[in-house]
């Protein structure tokens, strides 16, 4: 028993220290949090390309919601972020943003995404967002959707290197027998 409660002492102890640090770096990162995401930006940039999506512009929908004629951006983009919508679209106050996004463009830009819907036609609206204003609107989230699309692509191209890895192998033990 005194083993257990040692244990969840040293837990505990361990949870307390960990929230000090956290508070101390959050400290220190205080204010240059625009800094670091467009530093990341920067470095994720040539990977958007390969990893990022060609996002919808704009299309038309019926009447079970399936879009069609549809358009899409001609660069890649990753989704970071997505935010409670603006009441209308800077570019025509008459229509109402059903959803606003922040993205990342394959040039390392951020960009801001604003969907209209009427029923029928869905458009959108892009506008630059600098990384301080990204950082404003949607918060540690960019950044962290940021690091996760980069790990989960890394984590694919590993399983693909060792898919290739095995198979070649494979050739090489069948070319001897």
């Amino acid at each position: 028993m005194d083993e257990i409660e040692a244990g969840y002492a040293a837990l505990i102890r361990t949870i307390g220290e960990a929230q000090k640090e956290k508070e101390k770096r959050a400290g220190e990162l205080a204010g240059q949090e625009g800094a670091l995401l467009a530093r990341m930006a920067g470095m994720a940039a040539p990977l958007v390309g390969q990893i990022g999506m060609n996002l919808l512009k704009k299309g038309r929908q019926d009447q079970k919601g399936e879009i069609f004629n549809a358009e899409y951006y001609r660069e890649k983009m990753i989704v970071l972020g997505k935010t409670e919508p603006m009441p209308y679209r800077p570019d025509d106050p008459t229509k109402k943003v059903n959803d606003q996004f922040c993205a990342l463009n394959e040039k390392g830009e951020f960009v801001e995404l604003m969907y209209s819907s009427d029923g029928q036609t869905i458009d959108s609206y892009t506008c630059p967002l600098g990384p301080e204003d990204a950082f404003g609107i949607y918060g540690y989230e960019a950044m962290l959707m940021l690091y996760r699309a980069l790990r989960e692509y890394l984590k694919g191209e590993e399983e693909l290197v060792a898919a290739l890895g095995t198979t070649v192998e494979f050739l090489r033990t069948e070319k001897k027998e």
